[in-house]
């Protein structure tokens, strides 16, 4: 049996949306700088592409959880930044109780005994 050295991009697909409130919440960030901080918080486990970075941006930002601004001018181009919305805050602090009682519900289920009467 081999070990993974990296997660599952199915394991996670659930989660991101929770990964970007929580990197936001950090502090103003854009796209490409983002995907570099979910590599680092995750010990390089975890990479997300692209395409999936700039779909939860959409999300968040039509479910009004994210705004977005550009940036000055820096090396060519302008940054579009995206910013965490008080709404944004409240849905983070709801994913994550949601996020422990789903791991323990989970642990639970893939360790777990059935007793037997």
């Amino acid at each position: 049996m081999t070990t993974r050295h990296d997660i599952s991009k199915d394991l996670l697909r659930g989660a991101t949306d929770g990964i970007i409130l929580n990197i936001l919440s950090q502090g103003d960030s854009y796209g490409y700088q983002m995907a570099q901080q979910i590599n680092t918080l995750s010990n390089g486990a975890y990479q997300i592409n692209e395409a999936t970075l700039y779909t939860v941006f959409r999300r968040l930002s039509k479910n009004a959880l994210i705004e977005s601004y550009y940036g000055s001018e820096t090396q060519g181009g302008r940054r579009k930044y995206y910013h965490i919305t008080d709404a944004g805050l409240a849905e983070l602090t709801q994913f994550r109780q949601d996020w422990e009682f789903a791991k323990n519900t989970i642990t639970q289920l893939t360790t777990g005994v059935l007793k037997h009467d």
